[in-house]
């Protein structure tokens, strides 16, 4: 839900997971998701996607995940909250009551957590889910920024599942984090050449497109945060199996 150009996807791409669905309303970023989903089926519309969902056979999903706008709850704006026609969370909650999967990874910014958050947890407790919110910055999983961001995982096996997992999601000690320490604050050119395989910045794009790009850049999710939370969600799932095993 929410796509983007794909931040959440890629990074649990990373973390061994396929993606079976995207669900973006910018054109740009459809396009931008075509390129390097060709195969994922697409729709432009969260307000419809349940039918959209419905129309055809599809697998089971294991998670709705999502980086519901931020616009209603970011500092740089009005912040109005749920009385925000922005607030497109309780559509997302209207897919998660849809196709009941077993996981929900929800994103967003910082002023989240004093805005609608609390609504976020509400909902996924009706329905049936047990959350863990934490923040999580990007120079906490190598990135050159702190990009502070909510991420909220939630799960309906139970609260023992979730045990230790609000540790692994507010990450580090915070006083660590500053710039000038080599080992939680990379250079930025190594940033850059380990994500993309070069130091330099593409240049050549079309007159009129930078706009389109530079927005869709500064709204996606750091990936690595992303295949952060996939790979805690496999832990949690392996450490069940084993669990059964042995019971």
């Amino acid at each position: 839900m929410f796509s983007g150009i794909g931040g959440i996807d890629l990074g649990l791409d990373r973390a061994g997971w396929s993606c079976a669905g995207q669900v973006e309303i910018d054109p740009f970023c459809r396009k931008v998701l075509a390129k390097h989903w060709p195969d994922v089926p697409r729709h432009d519309d969260v307000r419809t996607a349940i039918e959209w969902w419905g129309s055809e056979r599809r697998p089971r999903v294991r998670a709705v995940v999502g980086g519901y706008p931020c616009q209603p709850e970011s500092m740089a704006g009005k912040r109005m909250g749920v009385g925000d026609p922005r607030w497109l969370w309780p559509e997302m909650a209207r897919v998660i009551h849809a196709l009941r999967p077993r996981w929900v990874i929800g994103e967003n910014v910082d002023g989240h957590v004093s805005k609608g958050l609390r609504f976020v947890l509400r909902d996924l407790e009706r329905l049936g889910y047990h959350s863990v919110p934490g923040t999580i910055r990007a120079c906490e999983v190598g990135a050159p920024h702190p990009r502070q961001r909510v991420l909220t995982l939630a799960h309906s096996y139970g609260r023992r599942s979730m045990l230790g997992v609000r540790g692994e999601l507010v990450m580090g000690n915070r006083d660590t984090n500053r710039k000038g320490d080599s080992n939680r604050w990379p250079d930025p050119d190594d940033w850059v050449e380990a994500s993309f395989g070069d130091s330099r910045v593409a240049d050549g794009v079309p007159r009129g497109m930078d706009r389109y790009r530079n927005t869709a850049l500064g709204n996606a999710v750091v990936p690595a945060i992303a295949e952060r939370a996939g790979r805690i969600i496999n832990a949690i799932e392996e450490a069940r199996k084993e669990g059964k095993k042995a019971g």
